[in-house]
């Protein structure tokens, strides 16, 4: 799948304007957060402006933040779709640290969970790849599920969006698999 065709999936999950008062990334346009427009423009932007963002332009962040910065292109396709709504969703450090986490969990490692996505943790995603198939995209499933929980336990104001967040997991298990 190209990066265009993965952006269109991210923007149909993202919509578009939303100020939820429980929503820690505050207004977000297309998914794009103040402080992700903000670094982006590098001046400091209002919530008017975010929800002036035109698709063009967060067409854009996305695939220079979320996709080519954090690496996320060097991936084996069969997961870029998986980390690229992740590094959306969570950010790019954190969409690396499920990849890492996976490979050391089925013994690709170790590798260090920071995030960063360098030459060993590239060697270690194709061979776990290689080695699961599938099931390293359920395994990557499961790892985001966890860390949705974990931010529901420690803050109980985002239950309302876990349905969601889920969901949004979910929809990228091989066959329909529920994990």
């Amino acid at each position: 799948m190209d990066v265009e065709t993965m952006i269109d999936q991210i923007l149909v999950k993202e919509g578009g304007y939303v100020n939820h008062p429980a929503d820690r990334g505050g207004p977000t346009n297309f998914g794009i957060t103040q402080k992700t427009l903000s670094r982006y423009l590098e001046v400091a932007v209002t919530a008017d402006m975010v929800k002036a963002l035109d698709v063009e332009t967060a067409r854009d962040i996305y695939e220079l933040n979320y996709y080519r910065v954090p690496r996320i292109d060097k991936l084996p396709p069969p997961i870029q779709p998986f980390l690229f709504d992740s590094a959306v969703n969570h950010g790019p450090r954190r969409a690396i640290k499920f990849l890492q986490e996976v490979c050391n969990d089925a013994g690709y490692g170790p590798l260090v969970v920071d995030g960063l996505m360098g030459p060993k943790s590239k060697a270690q995603a194709y061979a776990c790849l290689q080695e699961l198939g599938d099931w390293m995209l359920v395994a990557l499933v499961e790892e985001r599920q966890m860390f949705y929980a974990d931010i529901v336990t420690n803050d109980a104001s985002q239950n309302v969006f876990l349905k969601g967040w889920l969901a949004r997991a979910r929809s990228f298990l091989p066959d329909h698999r529920v994990a």
